[in-house]
């Protein structure tokens, strides 16, 4: 769907309005965000709310087709605020179903989102930087390094994007922030996208439909709690010596502040959190590496996802048999954790858990 924006001559208004507002990206603000910018422009508050219901109900970005709002009223916004989306640059369909959109965030950089099918629901995985200081030694995105933080209009956006381009019948059901990027690296529009996507005048998405994974940015946990949306946590080692191995960050908080904040996530929400747990071969696959595992997390209420090692080029690592997962999975199991085998989907476009890289540049 093309974004329009209205070109209109200057309208009179004060001098003190213009220079104290800067034009926003509306897919960036809060209701309470417009609201301000509104009573800026003298306009009553309630005016935010037709300016939400007519985007994100009527899915309308042209300012012109916003038929009950005065003329004149039309005519300024778009001197204020911004109906721009990110555009799709390409668009890939797996052989599963699974699809996935390279996204232009500007400055000539890119980001991805997944799609992902299931019989009773569908995922979107969401970005929340491009590249990654993380330095996770088994992810394709930590080989790009950080290069830049997105805007709540950017995640909003890849969310809004590929609503639009779904089948009438079809509707994300869920959000999750496993895409590129640690999300509390980037707390501030991560959350601020949230409040956005779950406002019963935004997107109306569910808190337990919205899920922050992390590698473990101990001191910023405590905002997955306070949102009231789920949490996962990327573990993939059970000790600090081979987690420190796999995953840097351990190095500065440790197996032992991680699983506090664990706890106290689950303390202040009662939600189970999830542990990802990827399987590398002769690393992280050993039923000894299992039984450890169980122990490890047997104290805090969770369900281990366990992902078989998506592949990507030069990265060192190899993926275990399947003998060795099904084994892996059955040890834990009988230990008595709650225990999924994650299913690798998208593999063929390189959208697997891992597998996110933007490659794109723009052209100047």
């Amino acid at each position: 769907m093309e974004n329009l924006e209205v070109s209109s001559p200057l309208i009179a208004i004060s001098p003190l309005v213009l220079s104290s507002k800067i034009k926003q990206n509306f897919f960036g603000l809060t209701l309470s965000d417009l609201e301000n910018i509104l009573q800026g422009m003298g306009k009553e508050k309630f005016r935010a709310q037709q300016l939400f219901k007519w985007v994100y109900e009527k899915r309308t970005f042209d300012f012109s087709q916003m038929s009950n709002l005065a003329k004149n009223f039309r005519d300024e916004l778009p001197l204020f605020i911004d109906l721009s989306l990110p555009k799709v640059i390409k668009h890939l369909k797996s052989v599963d179903g699974t699809q996935k959109f390279l996204f232009d965030v500007g400055d000539g950089e890119s980001v991805e989102s997944v799609l992902i099918p299931s019989d009773d629901r569908l995922t979107l995985c969401i970005s929340s930087e491009v590249g990654c200081n993380m330095a996770c030694k088994f992810c394709f995105t930590a080989k790009q390094k950080l290069k830049k933080r997105l805007t709540a209009a950017d995640i909003v956006g890849q969310f809004l994007q590929v609503s639009l381009l779904l089948n009438p019948d079809q509707r994300i059901s869920n959000i999750v922030f496993m895409g590129m990027g640690e999300p509390l690296d980037n707390p501030d529009e991560v959350f601020k996208a949230i409040e956005i996507l779950h406002s019963d005048w935004g997107m109306n998405v569910s808190r337990k439909k919205i899920t922050v994974s992390t590698s473990g940015l101990v001191p910023e946990m405590w905002r997955v709690a306070h949102a009231k949306v789920r949490l996962a946590v990327s573990l993939n080692g059970y000790n600090d010596e081979v987690r420190s191995q796999v995953m840097p960050i351990n190095k500065k908080y440790p197996l032992k502040d991680l699983l506090a904040a664990c706890r106290e996530y689950y303390k202040e929400t009662k939600e189970k959190i999830t542990f990802e747990y990827v399987l590398l071969q002769g690393i992280t696959d050993s039923i000894e590496a299992a039984r450890a595992l169980h122990k490890l997390t047997r104290s805090i209420p969770c369900k281990i996802n366990i992902i078989p090692f998506n592949e990507h080029p030069d990265s060192g690592f190899h993926r275990p048999s399947d003998e060795t997962v099904k084994a892996f999975q059955q040890e834990l199991t009988f230990l008595g954790s709650q225990v999924l085998l994650r299913k690798t989907m998208g593999r063929d476009i390189f959208a697997a858990c891992g597998q996110l890289n933007a490659t794109y540049k723009k052209k100047n």
